[in-house]
């Protein structure tokens, strides 16, 4: 019989497969506990929740919260990642902490609804951030607008000088 503590632990890890854009599972046998506070600061920093809970526990979570085939990735020594807000930044994150760092692997990656092997995370760090796509779509809208506005003030000296030209030849 499972002890109101589980459940408490099933619950809250059900509500985070739920509400997460991203999921990052990652083996971080080896790790230090200073490495684990580094990793961890950054993953706070960008709102990223990176919990340690057993694999049976996250497998009747993540099965309750209708993901499936974690079996093969639940396996050893596993913390996950989770992203509400943009669902690449712990790939961006691991990818960078991993250059300095041996002691994390990501298993696998769910992302978008659906189960992707580990290799997916590089790409996955390689696309921009929402704040970027965002900046390269205004500036892309504006780019127009600023085009017609350099335009017709590049010829508004050229226009005013015709002007006082023709003014001139009137007198």
């Amino acid at each position: 019989m499972a002890n109101e503590n589980k459940i408490k632990i099933v619950e809250a890890a059900e509500q985070r497969f739920k509400n997460s854009t991203g999921i990052y599972f990652t083996n971080y046998t080896g790790m230090s506990v200073n490495q684990a506070t580094e990793l961890r600061k950054k993953f706070r920093d960008k709102n990223v929740q990176f919990t340690v809970v057993k694999n049976t526990l996250n497998k009747i979570a993540a099965k309750n919260a209708g993901i499936e085939g974690l079996d093969d990735i639940l396996l050893g020594q596993i913390a996950v990642a989770f992203s509400g807000e943009d669902p690449t930044s712990p790939a961006k994150i691991i990818k960078e902490f991993k250059k300095n760092n041996d002691c994390i692997d990501v298993m696998g990656v769910y992302f978008d609804g659906e189960l992707f092997e580990a290799g997916k995370y590089e790409e996955l760090a390689d696309l921009l951030s929402k704040e970027e796509l965002l900046g390269k779509f205004v500036s892309g809208l504006s780019y127009p607008m600023n085009t017609l506005a350099s335009t017709l003030n590049s010829l508004m000296p050229k226009f005013l000088i015709a002007l006082t030209e023709i003014n001139k030849q009137k007198k």
